[in-house]
């Protein structure tokens, strides 16, 4: 590090520096990608700040020199504040050994005993949503992937109390990115700080139930779970890995399923390839084998994933000082890689603004070109801990839309990407909707 060049950049106005166009500026990092390359710097959420861009600078954030940064000291105080002290801030062995705790809740065994819950509640609500006939999709989405979620992962009943948690979380979702950093009442964040209240409260009562009565939920899993050493989580940390395993087990999960009903949509060719591959197994009865058996339907969730990554970036707090590129970022400097212009990169994918799930076929397999280069989920150590979860769900529900159910977009509606808090059309899709025999 002898020469000590900063990345090239701008730090815009004083104090707020370029907060307001990272916020509000669809193409705010693409532009400076441009003039810059895959490092600059600027100011935002009043700290110094580079963006990292591509596969090699995002494997050098995730991978090969995360030493070098801080997963609690990258995320804005408002996710700490909202979503505590759980699994997602935290590092170094404190994460390690409360991953390796929560790791058996969404995986083999448990996963496979989710799956009859989870079909029963996609067809409850393909039902519902055959006799509403017109509705909008990502509320609709929201609502049965946070059912599924507080089932499955809590253990607590689906109904009036779950439609209650749901609009709560909502209501702390839209805190996260807020600019006016005062929890007044009546503010975004104000409304957040009073839902997560009300969250935190739902979910000490749940954990003393489980604690008393475990049954076969993940929070269930959790409150059984040792330590090599005997350790198990305290009432403190239960909760808080309970809102995070609520959080992140609804709201990027519905953006993706919102994204793929809208391509399929426009591209009536994919729809009825998906629809030919989901006719030949729904010769047999439908099963947890059969999510295996899905090639195409996976080469679609993938394109879903690159083209509309639920969230745009990552954040990480600079902890120790590095060189890349041949340029400094000094400790105490905020660092974000961003997910959603890697995805878009020609260098790695053909034409990459059109969706064509074939770029995901053994025949051409773009993403395998460099590692890194799919990070909808993350990567490296600390990819997303619920992913084989969110997978099985949306290929669960997707199966049963192509099989059985058809449905049409109706006019007038803004289909533009809405970023914050997750990538969402702005009209949140608003469809017809109707059973296909």
């Amino acid at each position: 590090m002898s020469h000590y060049r900063l990345p090239p950049g701008q730090t815009g106005l004083p104090v707020i520096g370029e907060s307001l166009s990272f916020r509000f500026d669809p193409h705010f990092i693409e532009k400076r990608y441009q003039q810059y390359g895959p490092i600059f710097r600027t100011q935002i959420i009043g700290r110094p700040a580079v963006f990292m861009i591509g596969p090699e600078a995002v494997e050098f954030v995730l991978s090969s020199h995360m030493d070098h940064f801080s997963w609690r000291e990258g995320w804005p105080d408002n996710f700490k504040l909202l979503l505590g002290e759980s699994l997602f801030v935290q590092d170094g062995e404190e994460h390690r050994k409360n991953r390796r705790l929560i790791m058996p809740a969404m995986h083999g065994a448990a996963l496979e005993s989710y799956f009859g819950a989870m079909e029963t509640l996609t067809q409850q609500y393909l039902q519902k949503w055959q006799q509403k006939g017109e509705f909008v999709w990502y509320e609709e989405f929201k609502q049965l992937t946070f059912d599924i979620a507080s089932q499955l992962l809590l253990g607590t009943n689906t109904g009036l109390e779950a439609a209650r948690l749901s609009q709560l979380f909502t209501a702390l979702t839209n805190g996260l990115f807020t600019i006016n950093p005062l929890p007044l009442p009546g503010t975004k964040l104000g409304k957040a700080i009073a839902a997560r209240n009300q969250i935190l409260q739902h979910l000490a009562q749940v954990v003393k139930e489980r604690q008393q009565n475990p049954t076969k939920d993940a929070l269930s899993l959790l409150v059984q779970a040792r330590d090599e050493d005997g350790n198990k989580m305290s009432d403190r940390e239960l909760v808080a890995q309970a809102m995070l395993l609520l959080f992140a087990g609804h709201e990027t999960t519905t953006a993706m399923l919102t994204w793929l009903c809208l391509e399929l949509a426009l591209h009536p060719e994919v729809l009825q390839r998906a629809r030919n591959e989901q006719f030949e197994l729904a010769q047999q009865r439908f099963s947890i084998e059969q999510l295996g058996k899905m090639p195409y339907l996976d080469q679609v969730l993938a394109e879903v994933e690159r083209l509309h990554p639920p969230v745009a970036g990552g954040f990480r707090g600079v902890i120790k000082p590095f060189e890349f590129h041949g340029y400094y970022v000094p400790a105490g400097w905020l660092v974000s890689y961003s997910i959603k212009l890697t995805h878009q990169l020609p260098e790695i994918y053909l034409e990459p603004q059109h969706f064509d799930p074939d770029r995901f076929s053994p025949q051409r397999q773009e993403h395998k070109q460099r590692s890194y280069s799919l990070i909808g989920f993350g990567g490296g150590s600390r990819i997303c801990v619920g992913i084989a979860f969110a997978k099985m769900e949306m290929k669960v529900i997707a199966a049963h839309l192509l099989r059985n159910y058809q449905w049409k977009l109706l006019p007038h509606q803004n289909l533009e990407d809405t970023r914050f808090p997750t990538s969402r059309p702005k009209d949140g899709l608003r469809i017809q909707f109707q059973c296909i025999r």
